[in-house]
């Protein structure tokens, strides 16, 4: 089964020849990647977060397997929507489906799902995957769409994804695909921010999840990003690096109602 692109031509281009030349301006040169567990990735238009995205991929030492997990925009689907076997299409090219971890992860992973429906229209996914074809042409993924969650579920499956990567016995870099607060002025969405930040920094999955209910923190991608650290934790990961931040009022010059980006590694 090949998933087609559904954001191509809106959050990035939709021509291989225009999508490289955007990757080429946004990644920096690579000086000294470093060997990274998981990764917080902004997902929205290239125009808005490309730039954070690209300042975050041109730190991490890309291994052959990616697990992206990003957020149910459009609430349809399976709860935790685990991308059968097939390849994603992008103006790139196409890229498989890791189909052994896949197994692998349907085996360890608890409340995961075998599903197409809620990938089908779902961005936050698909525009991690050019940069990851553009710097490692050879990626093979695994795509996991995940809703909202309590933190127990979330940590389970996490947990579960660690088991996986684990019997897997190679390199899986964890890809927590996420922008931060929605539509908020830039004062305060830097506020509210910083403490999502704060969480993720102290490598606290459920402390992000609390702090981001309890102080009203539009970060769309909050479960993929507590999956992903309780997973790295699992897998032995003692420090969070926040690479860059910025808002789309950085970008517009209007801060009246901004979205927030962040890019974050973990090792």
């Amino acid at each position: 089964m090949q998933r087609q692109p559904a954001v191509a031509g809106q959050f990035y281009p939709d021509s291989e020849s225009q999508l490289r030349a955007a990757l080429s301006q946004m990644i920096p040169e690579r000086s000294a990647p470093q060997a990274t567990k998981g990764i917080i990735s902004p997902h929205a238009g290239y125009l808005y977060s490309g730039a954070i995205a690209g300042q975050l991929f041109a730190k991490v030492t890309l291994p052959k397997s990616v697990l992206i997990i990003g957020p149910n925009h459009h609430g349809v689907g399976a709860a935790a929507a685990l991308y059968p076997d097939g390849e994603w299409l992008t103006p790139l090219g196409t890229t498989p489906i890791d189909s052994r971890l896949n197994t692998l992860l349907l085996e360890h992973g608890p409340y995961l799902h075998s599903d197409t429906v809620a990938h089908q229209h779902e961005h936050s996914l698909e525009v991690q995957l050019p940069f990851l074809q553009h710097l490692r042409p050879d990626v093979i993924i695994a795509a996991l769409c995940i809703g909202q969650g309590n933190y127990e579920v979330l940590r389970d499956i996490g947990h579960g994804i660690a088991a996986a990567i684990k019997e897997y016995g190679e390199e899986v870099l964890i890809v927590a695909s996420s922008d931060m607060t929605h539509y908020e002025s830039a004062d305060a969405a830097r506020r509210k921010d910083h403490l999502a930040l704060e969480c993720i920094s102290a490598l606290d999955g459920r402390g992000l999840l609390e702090t981001c209910r309890r102080q009203q923190i539009t970060m769309c991608g909050v479960a993929p990003a507590t999956v992903m650290l309780e997973a790295v934790l699992q897998q032995g990961a003692t420090h969070a690096e926040i690479v860059a931040y910025n808002t789309s009022g950085d970008i517009t010059g209007d801060n009246r109602q901004v979205v927030g980006y962040a890019a974050v590694l973990v090792r």
